[in-house]
């Protein structure tokens, strides 16, 4: 049995570690490909514990963190978030972003991406939001690293009332797993009104 856990703000602290660690597992994965170090997620975490409205769901198994997802403001977030809202005339004051949303494979298929789903968008309401947005990044059909297996998320997006926006582009540089640096990715989001 999954246990969740709120945190919010300086709360998240003690979770650091544990959350980047998990991302890095996680985004390691197709489609991310992610080859992430700790060092790098305690800084890039730093906007949720030093954000007083930010949240962080965690799933506890036992006293493993073995699932996450965040949310904060979209005003609190960072320019590479905001720029794509910003530059098409959103406002962004009454936008939600939704962060990563996490799980280790054998926890998978229980509900819990629902119920991250639904712990985000109530925090997002509690705030006074009316829209919540997150982003996904793109890959070809036919990448050379999609396993045979891989099924995207976006059926399962969608049936949580989330719509693609392709005109709602971020570009993110990381290092993937079998690149010498870090190299440019494009990122859509996905947005949905919330009532």
């Amino acid at each position: 049995m999954l246990r969740l856990l709120n945190v919010q703000g300086k709360q998240i602290e003690p979770y650091v570690d544990a959350l980047g660690a998990l991302r890095i597992t996680v985004f390691r994965d197709y489609p991310y490909l992610y080859d992430g170090s700790l060092e790098y997620e305690r800084d890039y975490l730093k906007v949720y514990t030093e954000g007083e409205r930010s949240l962080a769901v965690l799933a506890f198994h036992g006293d493993a963190v073995v699932g996450a997802t965040t949310c904060m403001p979209m005003a609190d977030e960072g320019p590479e978030f905001q720029a794509p809202f910003l530059q098409a005339g959103h406002d962004i004051s009454q936008i939600c972003y939704l962060g990563e949303s996490i799980l280790l494979p054998q926890y998978r298929g229980r509900g819990i991406g629902r119920q991250f789903f639904k712990h985000r968008e109530n925090h997002a309401l509690s705030l006074g939001l009316n829209q919540a947005a997150f982003c996904a990044v793109d890959r070809p059909p036919d990448h050379p690293s999609r396993p045979d297996n891989y099924r995207p998320l976006d059926e399962f997006w969608k049936a949580r009332g989330y719509q693609k926006q392709p005109h709602l582009q971020a570009l993110f540089r990381w290092k993937e797993v079998n690149e010498v640096e870090e190299s440019a990715k494009t990122l859509t989001f996905w947005t949905k009104e919330l009532k």
